[in-house]
Order: C-alpha cells, then sequence, then structure tokens
C-alpha cells in the first residue's frame, strides 16, 4: 500500500498523483489528511482501492470506472457523478446529488444524505447501479430516475416523521426505489406507485442489505425485522403527452 499525506495538496497534484501511481499497477493506496480535494478516483479504470482518511471534495468517483473508494468519514456531493462501475463506500454522511447520472457501479453510504440522491440514474443490459443509504435522505429523491436500484434503510430516523423528504421520485420514469418502513403519499411524485415488494424484490433487497451490513458492521436480522415498500414508475414516459409526435 502507497500512502499519501493529502495535507494542503493541490486537489489536481493528488489526482495526477493518483493516476500515476495506477498507471504503474499499483493496487493499494492510503490518502491521509484529505481536506476539499474534489474529483478523487475521478475517471480510474481497474481494480485500484483507496482509502481516504478526512474529508473529500464534490465529485468523488467521478467518472469511475471499476476501482473501489472507501472514505473513512464524511462525503460531500456529487459522489458516484456518471459513474460506469466500481464502489463508493462513505463511513459517515453525505450530501447532495449522490449517484447523479450513475450507470453502473455501487454506492454505500452508512448515515444520511442530501438531496435528489439518483437522480437521472441509468441502466443498461447488465449495468444495473446501485446506492443504498442507511440513514434519511432529503426531498427529491430518484427525481427523474431513469433504471438502477436505491434502496434506504431510514436507521438514523429517530425523531423525523419520514425517512425522506418531500417530492420522492418525481418524473421518475424506470428503476426502483426500496424503503423500509413506510412513506405517506402526500411525500411522492405524482409519477411514482407505492406497491408491497414481492420474492424477487425481497431477494433484492436481503442481498444488498447483507452487503451494507458486512462492510458496515450492522445487524442483519434486526434490519430486515422492519417491512419494506417498493416504489416503482407509473410510466416510462411520464412527459410523453407534452410533446408532439
Amino acid at each position: 500500500m502507497v500512502h499519501i499525506d493529502a495535507k494542503e495538496m493541490p486537489y489536481r497534484a493528488l489526482n495526477e498523483k493518483i493516476r500515476a501511481l495506477a498507471a504503474e499497477g499499483e493496487y493499494s493506496v492510503e490518502l491521509d489528511n484529505v481536506c476539499g480535494q474534489k474529483y478523487i478516483g475521478g475517471g480510474l479504470k481497474g481494480k485500484m482501492k483507496i482509502d481516504v482518511r478526512g474529508i473529500p471534495g464534490n465529485d468523488l468517483g467521478i467518472f469511475m470506472d471499476g476501482a473501489e473508494v472507501v472514505v473513512h468519514g464524511n462525503g460531500q456531493d456529487g459522489i458516484g457523478n456518471t459513474m460506469n462501475s466500481g464502489k463508493v463506500v462513505v463511513h459517515g454522511n453525505a450530501g447532495d446529488v449522490i449517484g447523479y447520472a450513475m450507470r453502473g457501479g455501487k454506492v454505500f453510504i452508512k448515515g444520511d444524505v442530501g438531496y435528489r440522491v439518483g437522480i437521472h440514474m441509468k441502466a443498461y443490459g447488465d449495468m444495473v447501479p446501485t446506492i443504498v443509504i442507511g440513514g434519511t435522505a432529503s426531498d427529491f429523491l430518484g427525481e427523474y430516475m431513469a433504471g438502477g436500484v436505491m434502496v434506504l434503510l431510514g436507521l438514523t430516523q429517530n425523531s423525523h416523521p419520514q425517512p425522506t423528504g418531500d417530492y420522492v421520485g418525481t418524473g421518475m420514469h424506470g428503476g426502483v426505489i426500496y424503503v423500509r418502513g413506510d412513506i405517506d403519499d402526500y411525500y411522492l411524485g405524482r409519477e411514482v406507485i407505492k406497491s408491497e415488494p414481492d420474492a424477487k424484490d425481497i431477494a433484492i433487497i436481503s442481498r444488498l442489505v447483507g452487503e451494507y451490513c458486512v462492510t458496515f458492521g450492522c445487524d442483519f436480522d434486526e434490519i430486515m425485522r422492519k417491512p419494506f415498500i417498493k416504489l416503482a414508475p407509473r410510466s416510462h414516459r411520464p412527459y410523453g403527452n407534452l410533446y408532439t409526435s
């Protein structure tokens, strides 16, 4: 493993160093004293693993294609932006627009997330992007979601009446969101239908919750004791009547 002290290192220099190590065949890098450097892991291909000690800046894992990034703390906005494959793990909370236009790979957040998580997620063939959130989410979860899977566990809900904010799934026309517990219909976008997961859904939920528990050291049985709901789009063309043919 290569250790890099990122204290006061400009983000460009840090990312150039990481890319150079990847080109040399290095498989494991630990970044210490990270403080706001953006684009970490951006565009990385292959199986490199990056452990981040500190708080990275925006767009962690942007365009990433196969690498793994583990943040031992909180993350900021844009994690997994347009990510193709690989995995991002955050052992804390994360910011807004997580998984924007994500096309593949996995993002696991131990705690809470901000606004517009999963916006424009999409899937194609075997590429099914996945986001698992242990805590709660703010407004517009799954906005314009076109594919992929999101799981929201609400483990940090506590005094919150709902595990999400308003407008869940607004404009959603693909993919699926599984929520542990329930969400009042008032909080859902008009494009979303709520139902009870079937056996196939439960298998997907169990697999992803199991991976979450292994990643963060949680009790699988305790989490699965509470039922889930399924949120899916009513239509694959929710705004089709707004356009001429």
